[in-house]
């Protein structure tokens, strides 16, 4: 049983299986279009939920907005099922496998065999496509890898009912009901508002506000916690920038290419000037994730370390502020 189901790589992984599922039912929209009208662009500190003993940082929606503003704004639907049996789990993917139907699946990274063991830690907010089965494997397309592979009915059980923060309870997604015509340009001006208030938001530990206050805290933690815990935080914010569904300085240059397709769409030129800017706040991401990687590696040779990089932060903060302020005016 296998599905004539076109596998493409993907920055990340929530906006390659809805662009990919799309595709297959006859909606072509690209990644950071799929991205962009989702207001995919995003920063939260969470103090008070740890994920492998560190605060968390996300650089994104919850798991599953992606996908549900997208179906609002383009005005499709989406089945969704999650479930306390697995029994019940595996009897709901066969049937829509054997209906020709690719379905999107919320799973746990750390027991995903495929990955390379650098990036396999608990994090259960990863998404991939299951398009058949041979056998007792499933056939996976997961689109952060080059090529589809498989996995056995008992792994692929096991990422599904991983446990932790956002455990994934065996979920099951995709689309129905697709319209013949969408209106793009409303789509995006209602993600790109969204975006900026976001980002704009009158919230200390969201968006531009919440990058400054992590600074802060980086400024603080040697002292208050110590080095070792400090240095455990900041590799925590490293792997959520660029290695945990892209990330920071990723989802930036994703949101620069969708500025670029939306500027044409939307006739307004501006916008791509501004997906230029954007692009130089993803290098600054980029810049800052080098820098925090080789202090927590122990690498770093300057003695004021830990309040340069939370320079570097305050920097990309500010830039983002100005950015997301430019964007509200060019968009109105």
């Amino acid at each position: 049983m296998k599905i004539n189901f076109e596998h493409n790589q993907s920055a990340h992984c929530e906006n390659g299986v809805v662009s990919n599922l799309l595709n297959y039912n006859g909606l072509k929209v690209s990644e950071p279009m799929v991205f962009g009208i989702a207001s995919g662009v995003f920063f939260i500190y969470i103090p008070f939920v740890k994920v492998n003993f560190a605060p968390m940082f996300s650089f994104r929606p919850v798991p599953g907005f992606i996908f549900s503003r997208v179906s609002k704004r383009l005005g499709f639907k989406i089945k969704r099922h999650k479930f306390k049996s697995k029994e019940k789990a595996q009897q709901t993917l066969d049937a829509e496998l054997s209906k020709n139907n690719p379905v999107g699946l919320q799973v746990g990274v750390y027991n995903l065999t495929y990955f390379p063991d650098e990036y396999r830690f608990h994090f259960n907010a990863h998404n991939l496509v299951v398009y058949g089965k041979d056998g007792d494997d499933y056939l996976i397309s997961d689109p952060v890898m080059q090529e589809v592979t498989t996995l056995s009915s008992k792994e692929l059980e096991k990422v599904r009912f991983a446990k932790g923060p956002f455990a994934p309870n065996g979920h099951i997604y995709y689309p129905t009901e697709l319209p013949k015509d969408i209106d793009l340009k409303k789509a995006i001006t209602k993600g790109i508002k969204q975006a900026y208030r976001h980002m704009l938001a009158p919230v200390p530990i969201v968006g531009f506000r919440g990058i400054r206050f992590v600074a802060k805290k980086i400024r603080k933690w040697p002292d208050k916690i110590g080095i070792k815990k400090t240095n455990h935080y900041l590799g925590q914010l490293v792997r959520m920038q660029e290695e945990i569904g892209t990330g920071g300085g990723g989802f930036r240059f994703i949101f620069a290419a969708f500025l670029q397709e939306a500027s044409v769409i939307m006739e307004n030129p501006r916008l791509a000037e501004l997906s230029k800017e954007m692009t130089a706040i993803g290098d600054q991401w980029r810049d800052f994730a080098i820098d925090a990687s080789r202090l927590y590696k122990n690498r770093s040779r300057e003695t004021d370390a830990y309040n340069k990089i939370a320079d570097k932060l305050d920097a990309i903060a500010l830039a983002e502020r100005a950015f997301f302020l430019d964007l509200k005016k060019a968009i109105k």
